[in-house]
């Protein structure tokens, strides 16, 4: 794993994605690589700015400017975007109050905001749709539905009304849904959601698609009373259901209108129920989609005559069954499958259950088996796994099996194929991940597996220094030599990333210089040149750059003797120039420099002068021409500072310009310290 970080070792041949064969994957790659629309780059200043720009009411809510105004897709967009960034609260919610934005499509997902706040901002506006998925519970269902019902308007041509995981209080009465007569669209998963609801929302004249998933539901014969209407259904794992099968599958055969329904299940739950509906033929005469993911006992012989004797048909959901691998599958034009039996299988669930964790743990599941061995570059489905670690951050399961999978697709070269943007979020969402279960060791690994891959570590955007933490802690493990070699590579990497004010700030610099120097130690205790050794001292020269701490960490863990032990033990250039690089970084530091002066440290540095590397004996001298110009370490040793010096001059040491950028400024010490003699 480690090769990955040196540029010499060529990764295999990369296949990008072509429009021909990958379409979704090259929209993905120009979607992500393309620069943001104008508009956002906009809206996101100003919602940086928002409190600077805003004057503040007595209450201590924002009011925008009175000259303000906002068209109706931009203030659409503007709410959007500020939901998405959690910056929607009672303080800056209050803008959207008056006319200045003319709102259409509000989306409040995950907000927190209070129910006062909700009716001020948003219920004078006409709203035709309302996302309010898993708002705080300061708002609970009742009184949204209260505030939308407050305005006629609303009531007469509210169009979508989304409430899933919205909270309900316990001494709730009944939801009365039924004044929002122009609402078609209705979505109520996992909400405390009755019968007595259902009976209620069976009501609204123009109700056309209906979500009651996970909800409390016990009888669904209420539904009979849209049956004119209804064309969508979704009733995944409604768990509550007290109805026989025969009954259930009589009010399904009284909907003539469906074209669309979900009956899908937790794989837990053992439900036959799409088995026996599959062996109907007198129902759902109309349905284009058919979802039955989940469900058991059910064969592919079974859904391939359920959909040939309706060839309307454009959508089957066969993940978690046993169907899904017939050749029928794929050879049907216009046939869309989510399940895992293939890619575009496993891609169509990625998609489709995006909100569903028991389906997205298990196409993360059937992704990681088929990615195993990937050799081309798979941006959508990448994105696709983003989203799915997104939308379920609290999810172990989730969270475990996409980081595999993000491994999978972005290893080795892989990576080069995918845009920058779009390994930035992966990668940020690995370390929101490793924030939430600190304590899960694979999902660590996998983590700084990701990390090895140079083009993460070198090109890629994201925190650094929480990334260094991470690294630091983990290289204090003592986990296998394997992991440990990948630890060092990468501390290595990062450390050159950092500026000195982070080097500083890092509680974990103590223990990780210690860590290093006791690896070193091992190692040339038992004699071992190895690819460990040299990425430790490698770790050791750029930790130590530009940073006093860390040079002060290294003499206090007796570095000083380990790297003479060094020096004694091995004679191969790589290793003498790195432990000279490190020793030019003590020898830059006033406080510290004395340490070196010192007989053991003096007698390796002078005779690596001669060296005919170029490096090494640049660096030695490097040191030398700092050392020297202090004539306060040789007050009663000057004619061994002259007897340097005159070692110094009779190298002729004199770089070229490509060689004072490639020593990391040692010759330019060297150079400057020539006049010392005089």
């Amino acid at each position: 794993m480690v090769h990955f970080l040196h540029p010499g070792h060529t990764p295999r041949n990369i296949v990008p994605p072509e429009a021909q064969k990958d379409a979704l994957g090259c929209c993905v790659v120009q979607e992500e690589a393309s620069p943001y629309t104008l508009v956002n780059i906009c809206l996101n200043v100003l919602i940086a700015n928002l409190e600077k720009l805003c004057s503040e009411r007595p209450d201590g809510t924002l009011c925008l400017p009175e000259y303000w105004s906002f068209p109706q897709e931009v203030a659409d967009r503007f709410l959007r975007v500020m939901t998405w960034q959690g910056k929607l609260t009672d303080r800056t919610a209050s803008i959207f109050r008056g006319n200045q934005m003319k709102l259409k499509l509000v989306n409040i997902q995950k907000a927190k905001i209070s129910t006062a706040a909700f009716i001020k901002a948003f219920c004078h506006h006409k709203l035709i749709e309302l996302n309010a998925t898993a708002v705080h519970a300061d708002l609970p269902v009742p009184d949204i539905i209260s505030g939308l019902c407050s305005n006629s308007w609303i009531q007469q041509n509210l169009r979508c009304l989304l409430l899933d995981s919205t909270s309900i209080p316990q001494n709730s009465r009944l939801l009365f849904f039924s004044q929002l007569t122009g609402l078609r669209i209705l979505s109520v998963f996992n909400v405390c959601f009755h019968t007595e609801d259902l009976a209620n929302v069976s009501q609204l004249p123009r109700l056309e698609s209906l979500d009651i998933s996970n909800t409390l539901v016990t009888d669904i014969s209420a539904l009979l009373t849209c049956k004119d209407r209804l064309k969508s259904l979704t009733m995944h794992y409604l768990k509550c259901l007290s109805m026989t099968k025969p009954q259930i599958l009589a009010v399904i055969r009284g909907l003539t209108c469906l074209l669309h329904l979900d009956i899908s299940v937790h794989r837990q739950l053992k439900s036959d129920l799409a088995f026996h509906l599959l062996q109907q033929k007198d129902i759902l005469p109309n349905v284009v989609s058919l979802d039955i993911s989940g469900g058991s006992c059910i064969t592919d012989e079974a859904v391939e005559l359920f959909i040939q004797q309706r060839p309307a048909m454009q959508f089957v959901g066969l993940l978690a069954t046993d169907a899904g691998t017939s050749d029928f599958f794929t050879a049907k034009q216009g046939l869309r499958v989510a399940g895992g039996a293939s890619m575009s299988q496993i891609s169509e669930a990625l998609s489709r259950y995006r909100n569903r964790s028991c389906f997205m743990k298990e196409a993360l599941c059937r992704l990681f088996t088929e990615t195993f061995s990937m050799e081309v570059t798979m941006p959508a489905i990448l994105k696709l796994v983003a989203v799915g670690m997104r939308n379920h951050p609290l999810d172990l399961p989730v969270q475990f099996t996409a980081s595999a999978c993000a491994l999978n697709l972005t290893r080795q070269g892989l990576a080069k194929g995918m845009p920058v943007r779009l390994l930035s979020e992966v990668t940020c969402l690995l370390f929101k991940a490793l924030k939430n279960f600190p304590h899960y060791q694979q999902l660590q690994k996998n983590c700084l597996l990701s990390l090895t891959n140079s083009r993460i570590l070198v090109d890629v955007p994201f925190d650094r220094f929480d990334a260094a933490k991470f690294v630091m802690r983990w290289l204090c493990k003592h986990e296998n030599p394997k992991m440990q070699t990948m630890a060092v590579s990468v501390t290595s990497i990062l450390a050159l990333q950092l500026s000195p004010e982070q080097m500083a700030q890092l509680e974990e610099l103590f223990m990780a210089v210690k860590e290093l120097l006791a690896i070193v130690k091992q190692k040339t205790t038992k004699n071992l040149d190895d690819v460990t050794l040299l990425f430790t001292l490698k770790a050791l020269w750029n930790l130590t750059d530009g940073s006093p701490a860390a040079c002060k960490h290294f003499i206090e863990n007796q570095g000083l003797e380990i790297f003479i032990q060094v020096l004694e033990t091995f004679s191969e250039s790589a290793i003498q120039s790195k432990v000279l690089g490190l020793l030019n970084n003590i020898a830059e530091i006033r406080e510290l420099s004395s340490k070196l002066v010192t007989e053991d440290a003096l007698k390796h540095i002078s005779s690596l002068l001669c060296s005919r590397e170029m490096e090494v004996s640049y660096f030695a001298a490097g040191i030398i021409a700092h050392l020297t110009s202090d004539r306060q370490l040789w007050i009663s040793r000057d004619f061994q500072r002259r007897a340097l010096l005159q070692d110094l001059i009779s190298q002729d040491i004199f770089p070229t310009p490509w060689q004072l950028l490639s020593t990391r400024g040692s010759a330019l010490g060297t150079m400057g310290c020539v006049s010392c003699l005089q």
